[in-house]
């Protein structure tokens, strides 16, 4: 993958022509990274997205429909007063940089004219998006605030100037000539395309390679020609859009690649081809990072509860001592005449054991005969009833063991919104903290959104994700006659037919969907179980999610047979 210079003016220049005297209608933050601004352009409605994500920062046109918090960050909410209305008057590159700057044009309170700049950074984990007052040069904001701790020389705050990025002193490849590219490199040196990176602007190692693959192994003249040649294109805004999938990776560029191999998918506009190449990788991302809490959380609850149960194992080995303190007590009990206090040990017969030989008692010398098996009968009796208390904890152990791993498989293919369901299920369970002021019976009257797939036949198969949404789709939405699948004694999803009739084939892809959603993914002859949800019932005081099901068959499928059948129908 390469965002670099090249494809920053191509997103630039199409951007430009489609948003120019657009009007910036809504402004929306998803995530702590990502903002999407809905613009009216040329009669159409567009939707653009700024990302300053540290993993995949990116700008361009795009048709995903984001999931938008119920508070908007204050990020969110200072762009919306100062760019909600406002006229874009320019989209612009820095030379041939990864920072673009959003020229916008809105009026005040008193109706005069304010002008307000928008300036994305590109630049991998320093990525940023700033809002300033370009006639002052001045931060309003930033969506990433870089203190005086963490940098002396560029600080992003409200209210500080505006400081762009330093000068890498590389020269603009868009502008540069013969003899100025041939005294940049040094072909005694080799490594041409390092060279290429290191001495020009917006050059990606992808577009270097590109340049020396085409030039071959005839010398400084073919280079330059290469060169010149995708220089050209990029001048004249011959952009050519394509993901390439390759053997180890895929990539895009706005230049054809000869030197990679692989499957190559075309695109009329550059933001469609971003937009497609990462489809699900930002998601997955931000997911993967909003989960990171929750993911610790879960292991840590796992070990604290395993390493609970070995203490518990430990405390049981030595409990089951309890009928040998109560030997002990009868023994002493029984001899009482032949011991006095002061002894240190009791050396008596077991009239228990015919066979045994002579038994050593331990005995406190600071107590009597009788005060030495009283203290036995009390050991016995404490032992006895730790027993029960053990074995009662140990099963409170295992349980809460099996719903951390419901949670942990449900995070690993929880979407930002599932990822709030289980978080508020931890909550409702006192096992989290609620984090700020959240309106809570607002999201309480809010179904859970269930996916929803179609069988090959076109009967529907409903999939929960989460606890929150398995209880959903089982106890209240799923109707008595419909069926309902799990993964037999494996943490997973709730899968349910809604149809009364269907065929073998129907089941085998619900029954794959079962297995798709669970720890066992990828595993092969995964067991099924299903019954009606007549059958299926919660136990009372049991935790989100749990059921008890009876009357149930089981059949064995592979995680991904007849899954993208269903998937394809999502």
């Amino acid at each position: 993958m390469a965002f670099d210079g090249f494809v920053t003016k191509a997103i630039v220049d199409e951007c430009d022509s489609l948003l120019k005297t657009g009007r910036i209608s809504k402004i929306y933050q998803s995530t702590d990274s990502d903002i999407l601004m809905q613009i009216r352009a040329n009669g159409e409605n567009r939707r653009l997205l700024i990302s300053a994500n540290f993993s995949f920062p990116r700008f361009h046109l795009t048709d995903y429909q984001w999931e938008n918090p119920l508070e908007p960050p204050m990020f969110c909410m200072l762009l919306r007063k100062h760019c909600e209305g406002a006229i874009i008057e320019k989209i612009s590159q820095v030379g041939m940089e990864r920072i673009i700057h959003v020229d916008m044009r809105i009026r005040d309170e008193l109706g005069d004219f304010n002008l307000r700049r928008l300036v994305v950074e590109i630049m991998g984990r320093h990525s940023n998006i700033l809002l300033i007052d370009p006639e002052k040069n001045m931060i309003l904001d930033g969506i990433h605030h870089v203190t005086p701790g963490v940098s002396r020389h560029r600080i992003v705050l409200p209210g500080r100037t505006y400081v762009a990025p330093p000068e890498q002193n590389k020269k603009n490849p868009l502008l540069v000539n013969k003899e100025e590219f041939i005294h940049s490199l040094d072909f005694n040196r080799g490594k041409i395309d390092k060279q290429l990176v290191e001495q020009f602007t917006g050059l990606s190692p992808l577009i270097a390679r590109e340049i020396v693959h085409r030039a071959g192994l005839g010398g400084r003249d073919p280079l330059w020609s290469s060169f010149e040649q995708i220089m050209e294109q990029i001048r004249n805004g011959e952009y050519h859009p394509q993901i390439v999938k390759g053997d180890e990776k895929n990539v895009f560029s706005v230049v054809d690649l000869t030197h990679v191999s692989g499957e190559t998918a075309a695109f009329s506009m550059i933001s469609e081809c971003i937009d497609r190449f990462y489809s699900g990788k930002a998601e997955r991302d931000a997911v993967r990072q909003k989960a990171l809490d929750l993911i610790r959380f879960t292991t840590n609850e796992i070990d604290k509860n395993k390493n609970k149960i070995q203490k518990l194992k430990d405390e049981r080995s030595a409990a089951l001592e309890a009928d040998r303190y109560r030997l002990f007590g009868e023994l002493l009990t029984a001899y009482m005449h032949q011991l006095k206090k002061g002894d240190t040990v009791a050396i008596v017969q077991n009239y228990y054991d015919e066979e045994s030989q002579l038994m050593e008692i331990p005995m406190d010398p600071a107590k009597s005969p009788s005060e030495n098996a009283q203290q036995y009968y009390k050991r016995y009796n404490k032992a006895r009833t730790s027993l029960e208390f053990i074995e009662q904890q140990i099963g409170l152990a295992n349980e809460e063991i099996k719903y951390f791993e419901t949670i942990a498989q449900q995070l690993e293919s929880a979407s930002l919104s599932d990822l709030e369901e289980i978080r508020e299920e931890l909550v409702e369970g006192g096992y989290l903290r609620q984090r700020g002021r959240k309106n809570l019976k607002k999201k309480k009257n809010v179904k859970p959104v269930l996916d929803r797939y179609v069988s090959s036949e076109g009967i529907d198969l409903l999939v929960g994700k989460n606890n929150t949404q398995n209880e959903y789709l089982t106890n209240r939405l799923a109707t008595s006659t419909d069926t309902w699948l799990h993964t037999k004694d494996i943490p997973g999803s709730h899968v349910v037919i809604r149809a009364r009739e269907f065929s073998e084939q129907t089941l085998r892809e619900a029954a794959s969907l079962a297995a798709y959603f669970s720890k066992a993914r990828g595993s092969n002859q995964i067991p099924v179980d299903y019954t009606l949800v007549k059958h299926v019932r919660k136990p009372a005081g049991a935790k989100p999610g749990f059921v008890i099901y009876d009357h149930q068959k089981t059949i064995f499928v592979n995680s991904d047979e007849g899954i993208s059948q269903a998937l394809g129908r999502k």
